[in-house]
């Protein structure tokens, strides 16, 4: 159990940290207006806050710096949130009360305006496509052996598709198909639709149309999609311009990352309701190591849609990105739940 006057000082020695990334001494700390200690008391307690794993000391240097005990301590006991109606949050207002028609967009540009705030990398993971169900489908044709296949959720995510239409298929044959596509599909899962074509429709198209089965497998090649979401980056260099990051192999495999969807999904998806912080190794990644992710979620209805979050050093302004993507994420679940009502 940490003393009133150590919860002060790691306080203090975190904050400094975080603003200069420069190691903290008990002289600087004994300068601020809250600190009414002596430098001598100030370094005693620096020093058992060290003993205790909540700070360490680099190399050649006499200050000491947060350590990810430290931070967790930090961001678990001894943060406020901070007051974010100010004009610089104009921009989030703002894109909640356009009328965007799509929910990527929303999601899109969420993630550009977290990242213009914060001045970190901001990745937001689209609808969870596989745990949606099916709305609407349309299928417009471009050509005589070309068209485009439109997929509408419950959530109000539009895919589209290109297709190569069957030859000899007659635009009143793709009508009929679509309108009993519809009637017969709307609302199974993403997940069962594609087994489900051929089973749930196959029998009722046969009576109609003659090379159903092309057509059925056009309608199968449109729905393929990945398992994973789709990734919204903001700022995406922005991580590398902060003093941790001045190490080229550390660059290097942060950029890999960034390519791996894979481990971009494992990294930022999230469960659990509202904030979530992780620290350092608690990513479990060896390229972020160094770095802190935090995440929330959006919702529609109170299912899970996806989520947004920020990549930044553990020398992050914790403070401030938790409140910011607070209000973001409650924006867009307000948003995307207006958007999915319109789209019912």
């Amino acid at each position: 159990m940490l003393t009133e006057r150590q919860l002060l000082i790691l306080k203090a020695i975190v904050d400094d940290y975080i603003r200069s990334a420069e190691p903290v001494g008990s002289r600087s700390v004994s300068k601020r207006e809250d600190i009414s200690y002596s430098p001598a008391t100030i370094r005693n307690e620096m020093a058992d806050l060290e003993e205790l794993g909540f700070l360490e000391k680099p190399h050649s240097s006499a200050g000491r710096i947060p350590s990810q005990k430290g931070y967790r301590y930090y961001v678990d006991q001894l943060l406020s949130p901070e007051e974010i109606d100010k004009p610089e949050f104009v921009d989030v207002k703002s894109l909640f009360v356009q009328k965007i028609q799509e929910v990527e967009q929303v999601i899109e540009q969420s993630a550009q305006i977290l990242s213009n705030l914060t001045s970190y990398t901001s990745i937001a993971l689209g609808p969870e496509v596989f745990e949606t169900k099916l709305q609407h489908l349309q299928i417009i044709p471009l050509s005589k052996d070309t068209g485009v296949a439109i997929i509408v959720t419950d959530t109000g995510h539009v895919e589209k598709q290109s297709i190569k239409i069957p030859e000899g298929m007659e635009l009143s044959d793709i009508e009929i198909m679509v309108n009993i596509l519809n009637e017969r599909l709307k609302g199974v899962s993403m997940l069962e639709l594609r087994g489900k074509i051929f089973s749930e429709v196959g029998d009722v198209l046969k009576m109609h149309i003659t090379n159903y089965k092309d057509m059925l497998k056009m309608v199968e090649q449109s729905l393929k999609q990945e398992k994973n979401d789709k990734i919204f980056f903001g700022g995406k260099t922005n991580i590398f311009s902060q003093p941790e990051f001045r190490d080229v192999d550390k660059v290097k495999q942060i950029v890999e990352m960034f390519e791996e969807k894979q481990l971009i999904h494992q990294i930022f998806r999230s469960e659990n309701s509202g904030i979530t912080v992780k620290i350092g190794q608690e990513n479990k990644l060896q390229a972020i190591d160094q770095c802190s992710v935090i995440t929330a979620t959006y919702t529609v209805d109170g299912k899970h849609l996806g989520t947004i979050g920020i990549l930044g050093p553990t020398r992050m302004e914790y403070r401030r990105v938790i409140s910011v993507l607070d209000y973001l994420s409650k924006g867009m679940t307000n948003t995307l739940t207006s958007l999915y009502q319109r789209n019912k």
